[in-house]
């Protein structure tokens, strides 16, 4: 709304300023900036972020691969969970040691996290392992790479607009700044003889 009360400046009055004219200029070319450039920066910000991340869908889905694990031995749980923030995670899923083939046909033992809340011995389980056999996380899916691209988008479309719009208002602190000063000059050339009698005034 600021940036559009600038526009009133461009009426003809004789009190008008030129500083009045430039400050209408830079709201202007501020609402243009956010109206059309603001859009265009979040458009291709989020296009390049989703290319970007559906390459890495397919590499991961290509180069991580789900196998099945065998429970060996429950490991305890510990009594205080370090990261209040992965308890619900937690709660479905129970650290075993298990046994699992790789995809090259080699064999592994490890203690790793089971999505089994009673997990027994014998019971078997989904894991994601390289190709190798090294334990890796479940690969990024299409639907969430677009979502992180659509928030990408956003982010940089609100960035850009802070973006003009402080420089918007940094443009026009520094001329009132500017002004204020003029208004200082003015003063101590006016302010001595200001309402004496003869004086001009």
């Amino acid at each position: 709304m600021r940036t559009i009360a600038g526009f009133w400046r461009w009426r003809h009055n004789p009190l008008r300023r030129r500083t009045d004219l430039v400050e209408a200029w830079v709201a202007l070319a501020a609402a243009l900036l956010i109206a059309v450039a603001v859009p265009v920066v979040g458009i291709v910000t989020g296009d390049l972020t989703r290319h970007a991340l559906l390459q890495s869908v397919q590499e991961q889905q290509r180069e991580r691969h789900r196998i099945s694990a065998t429970v060996v031995k429950e490991v305890a749980r510990p009594t205080l969970d370090p990261d209040p923030e992965t308890a619900p995670d937690r709660d479905s899923q129970s650290r075993v040691i298990a046994t699992w083939t790789a995809p090259d046909g080699s064999a592994h033992r490890g203690t790793v996290m089971a999505d089994l809340k009673e997990p027994h011995v014998g019971g078997r389980f989904a894991l994601w392992t390289d190709a190798h056999g090294t334990v890796v996380g479940r690969p990024l899916d299409t639907a969430t790479a677009t979502t992180h691209s659509v928030l990408a988008g956003f982010g940089a479309a609100a960035a850009a607009g802070a973006l003009v719009e402080g420089g918007r208002r940094l443009i026009v602190w520094r001329m009132v700044l500017r002004r204020y000063a003029r208004w200082d000059q003015a003063w101590e050339k006016t302010g001595p003889d200001w309402g004496r009698t003869g004086t001009g005034s």
